[in-house]
């Protein structure tokens, strides 16, 4: 059985962000045009469809780190702050975002929460699992060795 494990990660992220733009239930707020990603980035992004992106990568760092909390997740999506001729530091990724994107997830029914944090909900593991098999169909389509993981 394929699981979210056996399929590179961009790939994975790239067919479930797929699958939220064509959900009808995702709403991309007003503000996202206007939102950074945390104090370690000068502007925004620059792709129109980094919400549906960073929806599912959320999704697998849940699925594969879970259960997970807004710092710890807040600190994969940071980097390093710039502070001019001093040497760099650590900056967290925004935490609001980080919150925005679990509440729209538990919205959706694919992520629930768990006393120790965010876990990955039966829905979501099907989600992940359908889109994973359908990743790695098409990826054996071009590499047919991978035809022995299906």
């Amino acid at each position: 059985m394929v699981d979210a494990r056996h399929v590179p990660p961009d790939a994975l992220i790239s067919g479930l962000s797929e699958k939220f733009k064509e959900d009808k239930r995702v709403e991309v707020p007003a503000w996202v045009n206007y939102l950074k990603a945390g104090i370690h980035k000068e502007k925004s992004w620059i792709q129109d469809d980094w919400y549906q992106v960073r929806l599912a990568s959320t999704l697998r760092k849940v699925a594969t780190q879970g259960p997970i909390g807004i710092a710890r997740l807040s600190t994969d999506y940071g980097g390093r702050v710039d502070r001019g001729s001093r040497g760099y530091h650590p900056g967290r990724g925004s935490r609001f975002l980080v919150r925005h994107m679990f509440q729209t997830l538990e919205k959706l029914g694919y992520v629930k929460k768990d006393r120790n944090g965010r876990v990955i909900s039966p829905e979501g593991q099907s989600l992940l699992d359908k889109t994973a098999r359908e990743v790695l169909e098409k990826m054996a389509k071009d590499n047919p060795e991978l035809k022995k993981l299906l």
